[in-house]
């Protein structure tokens, strides 16, 4: 094996505004896989990684829900944590992009920058809400696309015809925070000056990107590389910038640097040297994994602004595809977009560790989550083929020879072809070729399977005189078993740890494959894990959104009484702004007019009106209904519609001349 190597590893950081899901999975079981083999075989490997705090969805997601930005990011923080741990995701170093360590090096390098000669400053035109007072990023605005003229489209780009522009271009341009036309407002920003490290970005880059993703700069190389605008202005969630008044620096800025700064956390607890890791003569690897969308904030952005501050590059970006399920995008009303902590609930995430693993390559491809396949495979492989391995041998030892293995080995060829494999297995996981890995290791357990099939150890133990050779077999089993946990241990830790308790030998290493255990004792054999039933991935996959909406308690009386009735508080509310809601398949996120006061409504009403055909428009609303938080905020009231069994729904109507806050009796 090679000399010892000092490696960091990092996962693109998940956002702090929502759950992690299993398309996030793909990426962060991918990262831990690598980070496992690396240190089975001996190399000193850390895993940091955070939770991205910052920006104006943090900011406002928080307002909806009525609590601080600070206290959103504490609870989505430890749910994402639970998440890893669920996975078994051996990060050594988790914070958020809002801690002191963070600030700290983003003034850092900032300050650099400066001194570099690489910030400039100048003014743009911006989006500003002047209800919320607020200037509004590019994906909060919405209106009609100027090239293809399709409603309802992003500030940033077209979904129907591709194209790009900006929010101010846009024909009947709305903001999606207040439901009014938003002004246009000039500010100063601050620019970092991409191109003056064109040269040094297009070496980088060809030294150390796959050739797909090279291919991909190569057409951002040749548009020409951009001024990049790192500031954002009040209200904004987010570190203020030295030396500035209301300026703070744009959440990308700083959630780059989260991977240092989780680092530097770690190197503080722990006494380790981060100068060694991250100086300009760094010696030690440094690996970003992320997915396909963010290359060019890793492969640009990044390095730009490590080599202006005076820091090492990375040694490598490592880019993965998107997860479809069933072959079609993650979606709430099909029921395939789903959640990690939900998934864990049903189905033990080694079994989607595996899975994913025999799926990933090196390319950034999209992989599929078929879920009859999911469950034939892991119930194949690792059920059928991998611990039937154990099951079959250990209950002989254990009969004839009071659990103890044979002092030799009657197959060492066999053995030996097992432990020579691990070299090429070695290659596929050093190359995150996963897959390849797993074909190999599975056609390595064909063969253990079929060495017992053929020696027939179950016919031969009903003669005293070939208990010998019984116990020769068995003991040969288990030993290619063990060889095999230690190739399968960078995928599935929880089941191989399980596989390590019963081999009574200790934690497995690398290089454990090349020496046979011979005349010791295992344990007794327990099912290492069971097979999956398609029930269970179908369980997963039934949530609907109905469960999120208030619950209708009913009783056996039929009819309530006046002092019952005179408790509801019903209203006249025009709606301000309608809009779709982004994994919602039966709710419309209503804003409403009650006069004097705006109240937001989500509204289960989608499959009859669009948002367009709602704006102005004057409903009934329950003024006076606790409100309910759900996952896209908190509804405040319900509007009152009417729906027959197959004839749609359709809202209560007010006559014309009501206004805004009157109370209906």
């Amino acid at each position: 094996m090679s000399a010892t190597r000092r490696i960091l590893v990092t996962g693109a950081l998940p956002y702090a505004n929502n759950s992690l899901h299993i398309g996030h999975m793909v990426e962060y079981v991918q990262t831990d896989v690598w980070v496992r083999f690396q240190r089975m075989r001996g190399h000193e490997c850390y895993f940091a990684c955070a939770s991205d705090a910052h920006g104006t969805p943090t900011m406002l997601r928080a307002e909806e829900e009525n609590t601080t930005p600070e206290a959103l990011l504490d609870r989505v923080y430890a749910d994402h944590r639970r998440d890893f741990d669920r996975y078994q995701i051996s990060v050594d170093n988790y914070i958020t992009t809002h801690s002191e360590e963070n600030k700290e090096l983003t003034a850092l390098l900032y300050t650099r920058l400066v001194d570099a000669g690489v910030i400039t400053r100048r003014s743009i035109k911006q989006a500003f809400d002047e209800t919320r007072n607020m200037f509004l990023p590019d994906r909060y605005v919405r209106g009609t696309c100027p090239k293809c003229s399709t409603p309802d489209q992003y500030g940033d780009s077209c979904e129907h015809c591709g194209a790009t522009y900006s929010p101010l271009e846009l024909k009947d341009a709305t903001s999606t925070v207040s439901g009014t036309k938003p002004s246009v407002r000039e500010s100063e920003h601050i620019f970092l000056q991409l191109g003056k490290f064109e040269n040094e970005l297009r070496s980088w880059v060809a030294e150390r990107m796959e050739p797909g993703i090279v291919k991909k700069l190569d057409e951002w190389f040749s548009a020409g590389l951009q001024d990049w605008d790192i500031s954002r202005d009040a209200p904004y969630f987010g570190f203020e910038i030295p030396g500035e008044q209301g300026k703070y620096f744009y959440v990308w800025f700083d959630a780059l640097i989260g991977y240092m700064s989780s680092f530097l956390n770690f190197c503080r607890r722990t006494g380790t040297s981060f100068e060694s890791f991250w100086g300009r003569d760094s010696t030690a690897e440094v690996y970003h994994f992320i997915g396909k969308d963010i290359v060019y904030f890793h492969a640009l952005y990044w390095p730009a602004m490590l080599s202006g501050s005076g820091h090492r590059l990375p040694t490598g970006v490592f880019a993965h595809g998107f997860l479809t399920v069933d072959g079609q995008k993650m979606s709430k009303r099909r029921g395939t977009f789903i959640l990690a902590s939900k998934f864990a609930e049903h189905v033990d995430p080694d079994y989607l560790r595996y899975y994913f693993a025999s799926k990933l390559g090196p390319a950034p491809e999209d992989i599929d989550l078929s879920l009859t396949d999911f469950v034939a495979k892991v119930n194949s492989d690792l059920v059928g083929k991998f611990v039937n391995i154990a099951s079959r041998c250990a209950g002989f030892l254990h009969r004839l020879n009071a659990a103890r293995l044979a002092d030799e080995i009657p197959e060492t060829e066999l053995l030996q072809r097992f432990a020579s494999a691990g070299q090429d297995i070695a290659a596929h996981y050093e190359g995150r070729e996963y897959a390849r890995a797993v074909r190999e290791i599975m056609s390595l357990a064909d063969l253990a399977n079929q060495y017992i099939d053929d020696h027939k150890p179950w016919v031969k133990a009903k003669d005293p005189n070939n208990h010998g050779e019984v116990i020769g077999v068995c003991t040969t089993g288990i030993n290619l078993f063990r060889i095999l946990c230690v190739y399968l241990k960078p995928l599935i830790p929880s089941l191989t740890q399980r596989a390590e308790a019963f081999l009574n030998a200790g934690e497995l290493v690398w290089s454990d494959a090349d020496t046979p255990l011979l005349g010791t004792r295992i344990n007794k054999f327990e099912a290492l894990l069971k097979r999956i039933e398609l029930k269970q991935v179908e369980a997963i996959t039934t949530t609907r959104e109905e469960q999120t909406m208030p619950e209708i308690n009913t009783t056996d009386d039929d009819f309530i009484d006046i002092q019952q009735f005179a408790k509801l508080d019903l209203r006249i509310a025009r709606v301000v702004h309608a809009d779709y809601i982004e994994g919602a398949d039966k709710l419309l996120k209503l804003q409403l007019s009650l006069g004097e006061e705006e109240r937001t409504v989500f509204s289960g009403i989608r499959s009859a009106y669009k948002p367009d055909q709602l704006i102005g428009r004057h409903v009934v609303l329950l003024a006076n209904l606790k409100p309910r938080k759900m996952r896209f905020g908190i509804s405040q009231g319900m509007v009152l519609a009417a729906s027959g069994n197959d004839d749609g729904i359709f809202l209560l109507d007010a006559d014309d001349g009501v206004q805004a806050g009157m109370k209906v009796s």
